[in-house]
């Protein structure tokens, strides 16, 4: 316990776990009384996967009928939304829908907590993208991830990009939590590596950055009685800790070996404990950077954050020493020694992203020395993050990391 915690904690309505836990949904969506469902996923799960077939014949022996809207696609924009909201209505031929079920990775949830949003109207998805009012009624909402990693199951927003300037903007209310968030191993057996690798990176960026994020008790919860995220809290830390020792034990077997199935569950637990701390507590620097950095290079969200973490965590070592000797521990780091510790925890994070196949480097990544500038500027833009960055000095210290990230300099800042 931490007295001067102020918790504020959000978490789907249910959340289902198990191998196979799919087969539920049906009969509870009947239990829940909803009669016409939107399934929003890509065509890869409607034509290469038997799940979004048994789901609609399943469904509709309780007397469930589904509407299949199968155009999701990576990084969804808002064009995007606003088109399949357009087609849905059309499949719909006037008939309201009571639910939406999204079936696939990040994206496809985003596209579908949207979607909750403008099929009642059909309002513009920018309607939304400053904020949603209390007479904004989204449908009610289920989430069934197929990868581990995003936490997209059990948090207030959506990501999307705009097309106009490229950068990416948020539609984001408590409202658009998932009533029930299924998580199903099963669904990730088939995922190749770098698909493993992207989406567990992701996990463990989450829950070491909420482990560190800024306090609650400190956070700008901007008057808001209803905020989407809040600041750590010892509830947020439980579920962020568990997260980092899964993905410790388990991130590097499931993308060794995708049959590893302990190693997949595992993956699966880490990925929503660590939504379920993220989900409420935010976080910062990592997410800040990489959003400017994938504006620029266009590489995918787990690579992005990836690519950043180790510096990010050596800026944090005089404000969160203490935490990130913890995770050193976690990681079976026992010098005794602690700044020693905390820059052998980011030389085995960084082999660690490497070993999974990701860059380490800025320049790595196809980043020019010349745009470091440019893409502070980006990444002090998205406010939200960089104001959660429990540092003195935020400008001084993405310059910093931003440097150190395109050179691969660790140990700088730990005096090595």
């Amino acid at each position: 316990m931490r007295v001067d915690d102020l918790v504020y904690f959000c978490a789907p309505g249910r959340l289902i776990i198990g191998a196979g836990a799919r087969a539920q949904l049906p009969p509870l969506v009947a239990r829940l009384g909803y009669r016409r469902g939107v399934l929003v996923t890509d065509t890869f799960f409607s034509e290469k996967t038997p799940w979004v077939a048994e789901y609609v014949e399943a469904a509709r022996a309780f007397g469930i009928e589904t509407v299949v809207f199968d155009g999701g696609a990576p990084d969804p924009t808002t064009t995007l939304c606003d088109s399949a909201t357009a087609a849905v209505r059309g499949s719909l031929n006037g008939s309201a829908p009571d639910h939406v079920i999204a079936l696939g990775g990040g994206s496809n949830i985003d596209l579908a907590k949207v979607l909750c949003l403008t099929l009642p109207t059909g309002r513009p998805t920018r309607d939304f993208v400053k904020g949603i009012s209390s007479s904004d009624r989204p449908l009610p909402f289920i989430a069934m991830p197929t990868t581990a990693g995003t936490g997209s199951e059990a948090t207030p927003g959506a990501i999307l990009v705009d097309p106009e300037n490229a950068t990416k903007v948020a539609v984001m209310d408590n409202s658009l939590r998932p009533q029930v968030a299924l998580i199903d191993p099963e669904f990730t057996y088939t995922c190749p590596p770098n698909v493993t690798a992207d989406a567990g990176i992701d996990a463990f960026t989450h829950a070491i950055e909420s482990y560190l994020t800024l306090d609650s008790s400190k956070f700008d919860r901007a008057g808001s009685v209803d905020p989407g995220y809040s600041g750590r809290s010892s509830l947020t830390m439980i579920f962020a800790r568990e997260a980092i020792s899964l993905c410790a034990r388990y991130l590097k077997r499931a993308y060794d070996d995708g049959a590893d199935i302990e190693a997949r569950t595992g993956m699966c637990y880490a990925s929503i404990y660590a939504a379920l701390s993220y989900g409420s507590a935010g976080l910062n620097a990592v997410h800040g950077i990489a959003y400017a950095i994938a504006g620029a290079t266009h590489r995918s969200h787990g690579t992005s954050n990836a690519v950043m973490l180790p510096y990010v965590l050596e800026e944090l070592s005089e404000t969160r020493g203490d935490e990130l000797l913890d995770v050193a521990r976690i990681f079976c780091i026992n010098v005794v020694d602690h700044q020693q510790a905390i820059r052998e925890l980011c030389h085995r994070i960084r082999s660690l992203i490497e070993a999974i196949g990701i860059p380490t480097t800025l320049e790595d990544l196809g980043i020019e020395k010349a745009s470091l500038p440019l893409l502070i500027n980006d990444a002090l833009g998205v406010t939200r993050l960089a104001k959660a960055f429990p540092v003195p000095d935020t400008k001084a210290a993405y310059a910093r990391i931003l440097n150190n990230a395109y050179h691969g300099d660790l140990g700088k800042s730990l005096g090595a």
